[in-house]
């Protein structure tokens, strides 16, 4: 049997943090050795069920109560900005212990891939010197953060067991470096109407960094409306940000329904089905292709700005950060070292101020995925996307940033609205030995060597149109509702 005391003790001296450090006004009680690990905890007490709740209660009861944080109650950026005053004000006055805990402080986020975003762009907007890292607690329907990382993406643990586990897991974490990108739209200020982004119900983490600018903003221009906002996973456009939209509108609706992972990537496939998803071709004609809602131009990290080629069936784009995408896949893939070279691509990197742009027809195109060495339609890779809408094309389309959508009402006479992306800056990420993303300044891990890259010789034609590959089991939006019979398709 393990000696609880000395659980006690191995909690206190890796992971605990001193009540002065987080509560400016308490007594300075230090302990008699610097923590190996300090840690901030935020939770989302709302995801995952009853998860967040339970997840919440097991960190106050193992840790300092004071340094875990839910983020129904206290936002993120009060918190750090609160803790990061403290810090400077002690360091100041000669406190050698805090400089210290500063320097080893690492964060832990637990929610969905919209909350662990919410984190990033606190941690990034405040601009520190030394941004502390941040490992990520798989709490949503899709994790795709986490997995990337090596989190998992199964709902974890709640008790206290698995939290020992995690925190352990978290000191032995080494530091990753990934992107982040700015997101800015412009239109015209409609003659009637509002175009501000109408989010599923209720405005979810990630509009907290989609949003209209102030008048006082230096982006704000006279007579139109400037939008702004940032991601790192992926941003999306079109059939895939629909059925998204459906999901969180129907959960907001009926929570009680949204009880686990399982039965939440069940109601999401169905939501597929019922939005047209796996017969895009039928339910949505070309008019709703990307090509036909917009102009695609790409700038590549050398080079001039180009007109980029959208095959007319593509009706959803992703422009993508990280190896991750819809519960866990990987729409790039490997290209062999011929596509490489042919198509001057490279490996994608997390942190080598380039985005992925993949391309899909409808759900069963996305299937591909969950084949071997599967992928969508690859159509770039860039430093700076710009899409600009063609008049008159639609009154709106559906958009989302890293698993969070929204419904963007487009005014109809209007030609000069633009959506572009562009590289920001970088983040500390916490990455597991079973880390899936990689770095440019390491690209031995995670290990991929030549083996393991596909033989794609036979890569669709990015400008046929056909139904393909209605073979595969599934997962998110791509997942084959239950009670769909594709027995008799070939």
């Amino acid at each position: 049997m393990v000696d609880s005391n000395s659980e006690t003790a191995f909690l206190a001296e890796d992971f605990q943090i001193p009540t002065y450090i987080l509560k400016p006004e308490s007594e300075v009680v230090t302990t008699p050795n610097v923590p190996a690990c300090p840690v901030i905890v935020f939770i989302n007490s709302k995801s995952g069920g009853q998860l967040g709740g339970n997840l919440l209660v097991t960190f106050r009861s193992l840790l300092n109560e004071n340094q875990v944080f839910d983020l129904g109650d206290e936002a993120p950026d009060k918190v750090l900005r609160k803790i990061y005053v403290n810090l400077e004000k002690l360091k100041l006055n000669g406190d050698e212990f805090a400089g210290n805990i500063e320097k080893r402080l690492r964060l832990i986020v637990a929610g969905g891939d919209g909350t662990a975003g919410w984190l990033l762009g606190v941690v990034c907007d405040l601009k520190l010197s030394h941004s502390p890292p941040i490992a990520t607690v798989p709490l949503g329907t899709g994790n795709n953060l986490p997995f990337a990382f090596g989190w998992g993406k199964k709902n974890p643990g709640t008790d206290d067991h698995a939290v020992k586990s995690f925190l352990g897991q978290v000191k032995k974490a080494k530091e990753m470096k990934i992107d982040n990108w700015h997101i800015f739209m412009r239109m015209k200020a409609p003659k009637e109407g509002s175009c501000d982004p109408i989010a599923p119900l209720e405005l979810p983490y990630s509009l907290h960094a989609f949003h209209r600018v102030s008048e006082a903003d230096e982006m704000n221009l006279e007579g139109f409306h400037t939008f702004r906002g940032g991601f790192w996973n992926y941003f999306s456009m079109g059939m895939d940000a629909q059925v998204s939209y459906a999901f969180h509108s129907e959960r907001k609706l009926h929570p009680e329904k949204f009880k686990n992972q399982l039965i939440n990537q069940g109601t999401y496939a169905k939501l597929g089905c019922t939005q047209g998803w796996f017969a895009a071709s039928l339910f949505h004609p070309s008019s709703r292709s990307v090509a036909h809602l917009a102009k695609v131009l790409i700038l590549p990290k050398k080079g001039q700005w180009q007109e980029l080629h959208i095959p007319n069936s593509i009706r959803s784009i992703v422009c993508l950060n990280l190896p991750s995408f819809s519960g866990g896949l990987n729409p790039w893939g490997t290209p062999n070292p011929k596509k490489k070279h042919d198509r001057d691509l490279t490996p994608p990197f997390v942190d080598d101020g380039l985005l992925e742009i993949v391309g899909f027809r409808d759900a069963w195109h996305g299937l591909v995925l969950l084949a071997p060495k599967g992928h969508g339609t690859r159509l770039a890779q860039a430093h700076r996307i710009r899409f600009e809408f063609h008049k008159g094309a639609s009154d709106h389309t559906f958009m989302r940033i890293d698993g969070e959508p929204w419904k963007q009402p487009l005014p109809v006479d209007d030609d000069t609205v633009v959506v572009e992306i562009s590289h920001l800056g970088q983040v500390n990420m916490l990455a597991t030995e079973n880390c899936r993303s990689r770095s440019v300044h390491d690209p031995t891990t995670p290990s991929h060597d030549d083996a393991e890259e596909e033989d794609d010789s036979n890569e669709e034609d990015p400008t046929e149109d056909e139904e393909a590959f209605k073979k595969f089991g599934a997962a998110d939006t791509f997942k084959i509702p239950d009670g769909v019979d594709i027995s008799h398709l070939s």
